[in-house]
């Protein structure tokens, strides 16, 4: 059931290191949490749990074009060094309570695919990014 706390999505900002692909975007999905250690001891009539390291995985969808400052050259300086900070919110800059800024560190790019596309259709690229650790702010 909706409610007016809905969201629509009309004015994200994701950053790749210090690339803005705001205007390259067209998809972003982030998805935090933790692992889940299993802490069952004897005498426990269930499974118990407990926090463990951070998880996180981030896919991007951009419109695909070559050059400098391009999705392509961003990508491929990222691709593989496990190194790359994402910067994520959901309308605009202005961090607040209702519009948290997520920043991942140290996420990993495996592999994408630089040429994607067909004929009469844009060439999009989706970028996978795992691991890191994340945080977030809402400090205006």
């Amino acid at each position: 059931m909706a409610t007016t706390a809905t969201t629509y999505l009309s004015n994200p900002t994701v950053m790749i290191g210090a690339v803005d692909v705001t205007a390259m975007c067209s998809s972003a999905t982030l998805t935090v949490g933790f692992d889940s250690l299993e802490s069952t001891s004897f005498g426990d009539s269930g499974h118990l749990y407990v926090k463990g390291l951070q998880s996180v995985s981030v896919e991007l969808t951009l419109f695909n074009f070559y050059g400098a400052g391009s999705a392509e050259a961003t990508l491929f300086a990222a691709a593989g060094t496990g190194t790359t900070t994402l910067v994520i919110s959901p309308a605009g800059a202005s961090e607040s309570a209702t519009n948290p800024e997520y920043t991942i560190t140290n996420a990993m790019m495996a592999m994408f695919t630089p040429i994607n596309g067909a004929v009469g259709e844009l060439s999009t690229v989706t970028a996978s990014f795992t691991g890191g650790t994340f945080a977030r702010d809402i400090t205006p």
